[in-house]
């Protein structure tokens, strides 16, 4: 039986097990235990005030068909005051839903982006970057949605199942055992819809990231495509992307729309039947106006929440997809953890006849061996593909030489190099890497507890305190990629982030490309004057190899 649960809920496709993805969901649903249990409790008491206004209907109208003896008053105010409890009730779900619901899924989306940032880094990413946004956003939401909402509704609509049974039963045995009988019908329904609507919801989610993705790349490099004229392609890339989606929606929305109305003529049958023997009934002054009433709403509220119940199964497998698509995201290893090691300065790196080579190619780079030095500057050469970015990602342990060392060393001490010595290192990248945000917030990460001083004067140090001239200062804003400065103005508030790190060893790939002669010239001798830092420059620059006191040329192989 076990068996036949595990493949009904788990495609053939699927990459993880049935065991696998509840152990996850079990983890996922760990901190909010709270938000869960206030919508159960929510939802038990909805059904209590449920139940009661049944009776409380009855009630009335019999009083006012003279079936009974009571006041019409006392038994109208029963209900106003049932509808008033319902009122607040539905209040706190919606104050519940809003306020801890997007608390559930800012604490989700900040464990998962935690798990992406201390992943191994990889030099081929397996997913595109508007993929993992959508995963993020899309099915974190799915995810929580179920946890929260979903699971806990279902024990409110299982004991109101149970309860107005057990009212109809009281009622009317013979009619209440037709109705009972008539649900396996709909749940053997529901197992063909699991299984086809599994794979479509799987389709849509898989069209929906490739649509992210394309509005993604498009935004991030929307002034190439203005440059080579390709609006039009880029539209076009767009819409055979959402046509894909549409064409997925429409086909999960048509065996929706087609099992939902078999589902609901079953229903609906069953209400009919349900009329027509309570009018019978009533006809035969064998139940009263307000019984039939009553009757008809606890048909209603058997039959609800066991169309709802079958409904739980299909969300039950529908989450099955979110969570296995953010399972994913955290298949990459994590980097070794634990406090940073620090290296007392001046320190310096010695490869030991390291090579690497990546799958989709040959070797990179083989059997080198240098030395860079404590309180050196060296210049690493070499044309495009020789191997110098891969140097540079050993050098920062992001990634591991597939043979020999890379060694981190002082007068003292000498050890392997690991992502846990990273703190030892600055890096400033090529281009532009300026987040959106002040001038301010960027240079802090560099140093978060950086004061203004500070900041002033790493930005005179690297030649860019044209920024104390601006109307802002370091309050200017700069929009995404640093929008609004100039590729070298960007550059050098780049290197003072770096500067404010303040670490042994410094790595510049291509930083000063974009600087005039005599901006590079005075930045270079700024940074080499106090000669206390290990100091790397990836450069084809001739001014800067000049102030180099070794090279270091990697021949493509």
């Amino acid at each position: 039986m076990f068996e036949r649960i595990k493949r009904y809920l788990s495609p053939p496709d699927s990459k993880y097990n049935t065991r696998q993805i509840m152990v996850w969901l079990w983890d996922a649903w760990k901190g909010n235990r709270l938000q869960a249990f206030l919508n159960a409790s929510i939802g038990l008491l909805s059904v209590v005030v449920s139940l009661s206004a049944v009776w409380a209907i009855q009630n009335a109208i019999d009083i006012a068909a003279g079936a009974k003896q009571g006041s019409i008053y006392f038994a109208v105010g029963i209900m106003g005051l049932l509808v008033l409890c319902n009122f607040a009730l539905n209040i706190s779900s919606v104050w519940i839903k809003n306020i801890l619901g997007i608390r559930a899924q800012n604490r989700m989306q900040q464990r998962l982006l935690d798990r992406i940032l201390r992943s191994e880094w990889q030099s081929k990413e397996k997913r595109h970057s508007g993929d993992v946004i959508n995963r993020l956003e899309e099915d974190v939401k799915a995810v929580i949605n179920f946890l929260t909402e979903v699971l806990p509704n279902s024990v409110s609509t299982l004991t109101l199942f149970i309860g107005a049974f057990i009212y109809l039963y009281s009622l009317d045995k013979v009619l209440s055992i037709i109705i009972i009988v008539m649900l396996p019908l709909a749940a053997g329904l529901s197992r063909i819809y699991v299984q086809k609507m599994r794979q479509l919801s799987r389709e849509v989610r898989k069209s929906d990231s490739k649509v992210q993705s394309v509005l993604t790349e498009t935004i991030q490099n929307r002034m190439l495509i203005k440059i080579m004229e390709s609006d039009d392609a880029m539209v076009g890339k767009l819409e055979d992307t959402q046509s894909e989606l549409r064409q997925n929606v429409v086909k999960r929305t048509w065996f929706s729309v087609i099992a939902n109305f078999i589902l609901n003529f079953g229903f609906s049958l069953g209400y009919l039947v349900a009329f027509l023997w309570s009018a019978i009934r009533l006809s035969n002054h064998t139940l009263t106006f307000g019984g039939m009433t009553a009757f008809l709403q606890l048909v209603n509220r058997v039959q609800g929440p066991a169309k709802n119940l079958t409904h739980l199964i299909p969300q039950f497998v529908s989450v099955f997809t979110a969570a296995e698509r953010l399972m994913e995201l955290e298949e990459n290893p994590l980097e070794e953890q634990g406090r940073p090691v620090y290296v007392k300065a001046p320190c310096g790196v010695r490869l030991e006849h390291v090579s690497y080579a990546y799958e989709e190619g040959g070797n990179v780079i083989e059997d080198l061996s240098f030395d860079f030095k404590p309180g050196s500057c060296t210049a690493i050469l070499g044309e495009t593909g020789a191997g110098k970015t891969t140097l540079v990602r050993m050098i920062l342990a992001l990634m591991k030489p597939q043979k020999g060392k890379v060694l981190l060393y002082n007068d003292r001490d000498s050890r392997q190099l690991s992502p846990l010595m990273r703190c030892n290192f600055v890096y400033v990248p090529q281009g532009n890497t300026l987040l959106s945000g002040t001038i301010r917030d960027n240079l802090k990460l560099g140093k978060l507890d950086a004061t203004d001083e500070e900041m002033e004067e790493a930005l005179r140090i690297s030649c860019a305190d044209f920024v104390m001239k601006l109307p802002e200062g370091l309050s200017t804003v700069c929009s995404e990629s640093g929008g609004g400065l100039s590729e070298g103005q960007a550059q050098r508030i780049a290197i003072a982030r770096a500067l404010l790190r303040d670490r042994s060893i410094m790595l510049f790939d291509e930083a000063t490309s974009a600087l005039d002669p005599d901006t590079e010239k005075r930045l270079l001798q700024n940074i080499l004057e106090k000669q206390n830092k290990t100091v790397i420059f990836i450069t084809h620059r001739p001014a800067v190899i000049d102030y180099c006191t070794q090279s270091l040329k990697i021949d493509k192989i």
